[in-house]
């Protein structure tokens, strides 16, 4: 039987792509810590109020019939925010550290996507397309976000590698992955993933850096300016860059 296309409710995976995604997780960074360290709401607070935000948006994108551009961007915003308050407040107000929050992120983002493929028969991003394979596509997400917070904050501090040390890391890691999809055979949607998650530390840590103390490493830029600039950053790309509906097969 002779396939026939159709579109998928999230982007087509591009360059583009990744650059927006990049700026998305740096604005969570900046974001989420403007309202739970600058406004002073704490972790717990500041969770709470980006998890209703990112429910919300996630419950929109799920009505909507077609891949829209601004709408699929707020929810990846909303969902590196969370992250990023989620992180902080299992990794510091929960007291488990960095490993520990880090592992057990690792552990729920696994079992998400085990769960996925179990349910559905893959975890292609070009297939979600139905509320059921969506639902399993934004609980992934929420999960690599904070998985990734939690990753840049354990290297960039306790590792000692600094803001800029843990960057380069995460963007050499970022590079074999982009090598690996180009030139080897290794699965392109476990690559997907893996690129997915290692995106948000790489944010994180610059987020961090352009908003941390002079003294802690950082360039003491003002958050609301940071989340501001890098909110009108992102609005230009999703204008300027091409934005297409993934391509699914059935």
């Amino acid at each position: 039987m002779a396939s026939t296309l159709a579109t998928s409710k999230v982007p087509e995976v591009t360059l583009g792509f990744w650059v927006i995604k990049i700026l998305a997780t740096t604005l969570g960074e900046t974001g989420g810590d403007a309202v739970s360290m600058s406004l002073g709401l704490g972790y717990a607070i500041g969770t709470i109020i980006f998890m209703a935000l990112f429910l919300a948006a996630v419950a929109a994108q799920i009505r909507a019939t077609t891949f829209r551009p601004t709408l699929y961007w707020l929810t990846i915003i909303a969902s590196t925010t969370v992250g990023t308050t989620l992180a902080d407040f299992a990794d510091r107000s929960l007291g488990i550290g960095y490993a520990g929050g880090s592992t057990l992120l690792l552990a729920l983002l696994l079992a998400a996507l085990f769960t996925w493929h179990r349910s559905l028969g893959s975890i292609d991003v070009r297939t979600v397309s139905s509320p059921r394979s969506e639902l399993f596509y934004w609980l992934t997400i929420m999960f690599s976000q904070t998985l990734g917070t939690a990753l840049g904050d354990w290297t960039a501090d306790s590792a000692g590698l600094g803001y800029l040390g843990a960057a380069v890391i995460f963007g050499s890691a970022l590079l074999l992955v982009a090598m690996a999809y180009r030139w080897t055979r290794l699965s392109h949607t476990a690559l997907f993933w893996i690129a997915f998650v290692l995106t948000r530390p790489l944010g994180a840590v610059v987020g961090d850096f352009l908003d941390k103390p002079l003294d802690h490493g950082g360039l003491a830029l003002s958050r609301y300016t940071a989340t501001a600039v890098l909110l009108l950053a992102i609005g230009l790309c999703i204008a300027w860059l091409p934005q297409r509906a993934a391509i699914r097969q059935h």
